[in-house]
């Protein structure tokens, strides 16, 4: 079975205090999963399209406990935190 890639690209972020809270309390939800960070952070070079301000990589044993990791209660309380202060495209992509 393959692993799956948790995927978040960062268009805006209005507050890095609130961010910063986000990201410590999905860090225990996705720890819970066995979720592994394997890219948290800005960008160094933009070769082609447009830059996202932030991007997050996570890897999971698959689909499903990614599915399961972000529907989790613990997230969905991390993700509260987030609500409003940034747009961002969040993907679950099966890995190779």
């Amino acid at each position: 079975m393959s692993h799956a890639l948790w995927i978040a690209c960062y268009e805006s972020i209005q507050s890095i205090e609130i961010l910063k809270k986000y990201a410590e309390s999905a860090t225990v939800a996705i720890n819970k999963y066995n979720g592994k960070f394997l890219v948290r952070g800005v960008p160094r070079y933009t070769l082609e399209g447009s830059s996202f301000l932030r991007t997050v990589v996570v890897q999971f044993e698959n689909v499903d406990d990614a599915k399961r990791c972000y529907e989790s209660k613990e997230y969905q309380a991390a993700f509260n935190i987030l609500k409003g202060s940034v747009k961002r495209n969040l993907q679950i992509i099966e890995g190779i």
